[in-house]
């Protein structure tokens, strides 16, 4: 992982409490993003640590109904805090992460930034 890096905080909205004492809340999340890669954690629920070298697009999304925590289905994952401030990270080729404990791959990320316009901007810088 890198112990190094840009940090960037997840947004939360009216769960924060609740994904807090679940243990998936701003005390245990973060993305940071360093040199050679892209660490994304959120509590116990998710963590990945993806090459930059692998990141092919980052840009402000959104997103519409899928829910508040960590979802996801062949490779595109939802990990989320609020349902503001999304960035979309697409993948080629695959990464790795973690749900749960349970090795998953990842092709396309969306995660929730407090500030989505620098995630976006640090990702697209090499």
């Amino acid at each position: 992982m890198s112990s190094s890096g840009q940090r960037f905080a997840f947004s939360y909205g009216a769960f924060r409490l609740l994904l807090s004492v679940m243990g998936l809340g701003p005390a245990f999340s973060r993305i940071v993003v360093g040199p050679s890669d892209v660490v994304v954690v959120m509590g116990w629920g998710f963590r990945a640590t993806i090459p930059r070298s692998s990141i092919t697009r980052a840009y402000e999304d959104q997103v519409i109904g899928l829910g508040i925590g960590v979802h996801g289905f062949r490779g595109r994952w939802l990990v989320n805090g609020s349902m503001q401030g999304i960035v979309t990270i697409e993948i080629d080729p695959p990464g790795r992460a973690r749900m749960m404990g349970l090795p998953v791959k990842v092709t396309k990320l969306q995660v929730s930034a407090e500030d989505p316009g620098g995630l976006v901007a640090v990702l697209g810088r090499p």
